[in-house]
């Protein structure tokens, strides 16, 4: 599979995603759930190119060939967690249960007056991290994510928590635009500002870091970010663990992001490497929580990050 993540269509649509919205509020999570199945076998008959990149995931986590019950059990998992966005983002933490792991360390730095970035990845829910912020309100929390690659999810998300939506910062409209309303955050003191590290948009600068195995490409727009604005950064993922279980892990990974221009390449080789080594070990342990549904280890990674300047960063949420 040759295809950029990026041209993949999003799956479901307006009405797929508002129907099963419908069905959640008005029914139930329990009963939604239900056709939670008939979902998954859909899109696992009709999305060739994820259904072979999920075997392909599959078979190097679990050092074997994956059969057709762990393909489905994954695009059933990442199901799930959609449908739990509704109710996270409708009714907050009711009905869930969630615990933590290292919140101490976060909430340590913040308390101190410092500003944090978070980094997460596609795997299990950041909307666990958002909505366990709210129980916080002098902490803020902006997110980084592309609203042009899920229209229909990023639309209906908006309308069932408006106050969430409005602290999204949109990677569309370009890096310097980003940097801008990242660095606007951070001068405001005790904010989280939020970016998922593991995919890389087209044209953006990618470092090569070992992955499941082998060698595969992450965006460093976080770490020149992070070293722009003086942040520690940490670590942020919601691991989904089965029924209405969730697990909130904090991990500082940088206190603080330093690239001296001698060698620069080699320093962001570090970061990357580690954040990269942390994801590894995450997704060993709950491999069913990783949703990155394109060909993760195709895309060849730019070497030209010493280079790059700050202004065009762009990244993927």
């Amino acid at each position: 599979m040759t295809e950029h993540w990026q041209s993949r269509p999003e799956g479901g649509g307006h009405f797929a995603l508002w129907l099963i919205r419908t069905i959640g509020l008005y029914c139930g999570r329990r009963f939604a759930r239900l056709f939670l199945y008939p979902i998954t076998l859909y899109f696992y008959l009709r999305r060739g190119p994820e259904r072979r990149s999920s075997y392909d995931y599959l078979r190097r986590v679990l050092g074997k060939p994956a059969h057709a019950w762990q393909v489905m059990k994954l695009i059933h998992a990442f199901a799930c967690t959609i449908l739990d966005r509704v109710f996270l983002l409708a009714r907050g933490m009711k009905g869930f249960r969630i615990t933590t792991r290292g919140i101490e360390q976060l909430h340590a730095r913040l308390d101190a007056g410092r500003s944090v970035m978070l980094i997460g990845a596609h795997y299990g829910s950041f909307e666990v991290a958002r909505v366990l912020a709210t129980h916080r309100p002098q902490y803020k929390l902006r997110l980084v994510m592309d609203k042009s690659k899920m229209p229909a999810l990023t639309e209906l998300l908006g309308a069932l928590a408006p106050d969430l939506a409005g602290n999204i910062i949109d990677a569309a409209r370009g890096g310097t635009d980003v940097v801008l309303a990242m660095s606007e955050a951070v001068r405001e003191g005790s904010s989280m500002v939020a970016m998922l590290g593991d995919r890389g948009r087209a044209h953006e600068v990618l470092r090569s870091a070992m992955f499941l195995g082998e060698p595969a490409p992450f965006p460093v727009a976080p770490w020149l970010i992070a070293s722009a604005l003086e942040l520690p950064v940490m670590l942020c993922l919601g691991i989904y663990r089965g029924g209405n279980r969730y697990e909130l892990v904090f991990e500082p990974l940088a206190e603080r992001v330093t690239l001296p221009r001698a060698n620069r390449q080699a320093a962001l080789d570090v970061y990357v490497g580690t954040y990269a080594a942390r994801l590894e070990h995450y997704v060993r342990e709950a491999p069913y929580n990783w949703f990155n549904f394109y060909d993760f280890w195709h895309a060849q990674p730019n070497d030209d990050a010493a280079t790059a300047p700050a202004g065009p960063l762009q990244h993927a949420g």
